[in-house]
This record gives C-alpha cells, sequence and structure tokens, in this order.
C-alpha cells in the first residue's frame, strides 16, 4: 500500500521533452483564455481611484459586459497571448533550476523557492513589455480616462469592423513616442518584487498543502485531486502577502509613475492602508481556476510526458 503523504513528484530527467513542450504551448492558451477576463478585472480595480469606476469585483464584471460586452473583457488578449514565450521559459526554468539545487540540497522546499523565483525572473523579463501594452488597451473603455494612452476614435471605429492588430500597434508606437524603448519596461521592478516572491511561495506552498492534504486523505485518493485542492490554497497564500505589490506595480505601469516607494507612499496617503487589499478578491478569483487548470494541467502534462520505460513504474 501506498504511504501516506508521499506525493510523487516527476523531475525534468523523467520527461520526454517533445511531449512536454507541444502539449505544454495549448496548455498555456488554455488557461489564459479562461483566466483573463478576471486579470484584467483586476487591473482596474487597482487602478481606479477608491471606488470611482467599481465598488467591487462582480460589479466591474456586470458593467464591462453590459456596456462593453464579452469583447470588453477580453480587451488586450491577442497581444497578451505572445506570454506563451514567457510561459514557456518559466516551465524550463522552474525544472532546471530545481535540477541544478537537488545536486546541493535535498530539501523540497529550497528547491521549490529558489527555482520558483529564478523561473518567474526569466519568465517576467520577457513578459513585462506584453503586459504593459495589454494592460493599456485593458484600460480602454470605461477605464480609458485612467490610462495615459488612448486608442484613437478612427482606429476604435475600424477595429468594430474587423479585429486588428490595430489597436495594438496604435497603444505601441505611443508608448514608444512617449517614454522610448525604456516604457515598454515601466514597472519591471514593482513586477519582479512583485511575481518573484509570489512565485518562490506558491510552489513551497503548493507542495506543502499537498502533502498535508493527503495525511487525511484515504490512501487510494488520486493525488491528482489533492494537487487540484492544493494549488487554488498555495495561490490565495501567495496572492495574500504579495497583493500589495501588485497593487503599486498596476500603478506604475499603467499610470507612468518611475518611483516604486513614492508611488507606495503616495497610495497610503490619498488612500489608506485598505488600498492594499484593491483586486484582492479578483486576484484571488482569478488565481483560483488558473491554479486548478496549471495544476491539473500541468501535473497531467508531466505524466503523459513520461519517458515509455518509466509510465508503468509510476503509482498516481
Amino acid at each position: 500500500m501506498q504511504q501516506k503523504g508521499a506525493i510523487q513528484i516527476i523531475e525534468w530527467e523523467d520527461l520526454d521533452k517533445r511531449k512536454f513542450y507541444s502539449l505544454g504551448v495549448f496548455m498555456t492558451l488554455t488557461t489564459r483564455a479562461t483566466v483573463y477576463p478576471a486579470s484584467l478585472i483586476r487591473t482596474r480595480l487597482q487602478v481606479q481611484k477608491g471606488k470611482a469606476l467599481y465598488s467591487g469585483t462582480f460589479d466591474a464584471f456586470c458593467k464591462i459586459l453590459r456596456t462593453e460586452g464579452l469583447r470588453g473583457l477580453y480587451r488586450g488578449f491577442m497581444v497578451n497571448t505572445f506570454t506563451l514565450i514567457s510561459g514557456q521559459a518559466y516551465i524550463t526554468t522552474y525544472e532546471l533550476v530545481r535540477k541544478y539545487v537537488s545536486q546541493y540540497s535535498p530539501s523540497n522546499t529550497v528547491k521549490s523557492v529558489v527555482a520558483g523565483g529564478a523561473a518567474s525572473l526569466v519568465a517576467q523579463t520577457i513578459t513585462v513589455p506584453i503586459d504593459v501594452v495589454s494592460q493599456h488597451l485593458m484600460m480602454q473603455g470605461q477605464g480609458e480616462h485612467l490610462s495615459r494612452f488612448k486608442i484613437k476614435p478612427k482606429m476604435m471605429l475600424a477595429t468594430k469592423r474587423r479585429p486588428t492588430f490595430g489597436q495594438t500597434r496604435d497603444i505601441t508606437v505611443q508608448i514608444f513616442a512617449a517614454d522610448g524603448f525604456r516604457g515598454f519596461y515601466r514597472g519591471y521592478v514593482a513586477s519582479l518584487l512583485t511575481y518573484i516572491p509570489n512565485s518562490a511561495l506558491w510552489w513551497p506552498f503548493y507542495h506543502f498543502y499537498a502533502e498535508q492534504l493527503s495525511l487525511f486523505a484515504p490512501s487510494q485518493c488520486p493525488h491528482l485531486i489533492l494537487q487540484a485542492f492544493a494549488g487554488p490554497m498555495a495561490a490565495a497564500t501567495a496572492s495574500t502577502i504579495t497583493n500589495p505589490m501588485d497593487v503599486v506595480r498596476a500603478r506604475v505601469q499603467v499610470e507612468g509613475r518611475s518611483s516604486v516607494i513614492e508611488t507606495f507612499k503616495q497610495l497610503l496617503a490619498e488612500e489608506g492602508i485598505w488600498v492594499m487589499t484593491k483586486g484582492l478578491s479578483a486576484r484571488i478569483i482569478s488565481s483560483t481556476p488558473t491554479s486548478v487548470l496549471i495544476v491539473v494541467g500541468y501535473e497531467t502534462l508531466k505524466r503523459l510526458s513520461l519517458r515509455a520505460e518509466l509510465i508503468e513504474s509510476r503509482h498516481w
């Protein structure tokens, strides 16, 4: 009988890399399409002054759907799909760093913290320019007055007739004209301060919750079910801890601020300590299905990508 608490982890060397990457692209795209509306709502909630536009997550969802339609919830999604590159870079970095750290420490927590942080550093370096453009696109519509850059009226009329990359090009040109190449990395430090800790916390909490759940679950309970519960629990924990910096990051990128510290001070002075919880519910709502999809998808992906000679030797 399988020992309780013994969650088997598939390591990098156990994988058929060709299967792993081909299936991974489909998994990442599906996940992003599912949770994108919640990410858009979170951004608008974090950038608005007080409760000028929306009183909360559900209110924002209803108003955007009513005034902008379903397409309003997917503003900027096409450009955001380019983050598929960063998704693959994240996975590769995480697994390779885990393998490297294992040479120096057998601790799963140490491997998860170091690998998660390193993976986020690599991914954010690729993602931030895409995020800067997509966040300005997210703010068009009801929230456009909060963005430094606005889509030209002629462009908006053209995009109503047929979907194009015209809006993306328009915003990209405006950012470059105003700030140069550095404009695409506005908020880079804030992003690193948000996502490196978030990633470094998520992985060890994920493994910790999975192990704890397995102690109480029946011995024949599939590990994938335990992991599917552990993912959202880890995401809620990490999101709550890192949300203050996520609020600062959103303001820096959308409003064109340059100082993380000054932005943090100004937010506290203008809106009080509760400003640091802005968008937290939307973030948790977004991260819950994301984590379930990522965990189920990623763990299934790794099982499907196991080298042929290992399949029969593993029990899940």
